[in-house]
């Protein structure tokens, strides 16, 4: 068997066997940490998609080393890409919701606020059918209207190679790897073959260092954390 199958199924195993440790959940900058035992695990996420020139690509290596990943994807882009949507849900992948145009959600209207979220939220449910669809407000930045429209968890991150900058993979991988920890939402994006690269990357070298990969729900709840409307999300860690 392939060695990054192997350490795949191995982290699968892990995750099926992990239950959340003893003791409360401790309530932090509006994140939360809770003791638990079990491998390091890591959430894979990926903003600004889907994008034919790239989606499928990196949902081929990602399927080729079993590592479930995060999708926020951007509704203006879904139109003419349905079939990556559908296949990101079919394969195992959390699909959340990065605004209709990428826009910051801060001083909108609630109608604007529905506009960008409401309407990406019903094209996702025609596809996937109903689900949550949890939310990343584009660049973090959101205020307590919008908050309190969005109808369920806000998840941010904690690890940002900033890939977007350039196409530099090296320094990509390395601005991931030299800084990640058990726990970390990894943000990166859907944009350049370079993205799809280092992400491959990303996922090879953690695998080898004994890090296993799960989704943003995945990841909260084997950390035994409840996720809550209008509550932000950056990581969740062993103490």
């Amino acid at each position: 068997m392939d060695k990054r199958k192997l350490t795949a199924l191995l982290c699968m195993l892990a995750l099926l066997a992990a239950l959340p440790g003893p003791g409360g959940v401790e309530q932090a900058g509006g994140w939360t940490e809770v003791a638990v035992d079990g491998p390091p695990l890591v959430a894979l996420t990926f903003d600004d998609g889907p994008r034919s020139s790239t989606t499928g690509p990196l949902l081929d290596g990602l399927a080729l080393r079993e590592a479930p990943a995060t999708f926020f994807l951007v509704g203006s882009r879904i139109r003419g890409n349905e079939d990556l949507v559908r296949r990101m849900a079919a394969e195992g992948h959390q699909v959340g919701i990065h605004t209709y145009d990428h826009v910051e959600l801060k001083g909108l209207t609630r109608s604007g606020f529905d506009l960008q979220v409401g309407k990406t939220r019903a094209l996702l449910t025609s596809l996937l059918g109903e689900g949550e669809y949890w939310l990343r407000p584009p660049y973090g930045i959101l205020d307590e209207q919008a908050r309190s429209w969005c109808g369920g968890p806000l998840i941010l991150w904690s690890v940002d190679p900033e890939d977007w900058k350039d196409e530099d993979v090296d320094r990509v991988v390395a601005a991931v790897t030299e800084h990640v920890s058990d726990g970390d939402i990894i943000l990166m994006h859907d944009l350049f073959p370079s993205s799809v690269d280092a992400a491959l990357r990303v996922v090879d070298a953690l695998l080898g260092k004994g890090y296993c990969f799960a989704t943003v729900e995945q990841l909260l709840a084997q950390r035994g954390v409840a996720p809550e409307a209008g509550a932000s999300y950056r990581r969740a860690a062993k103490n």
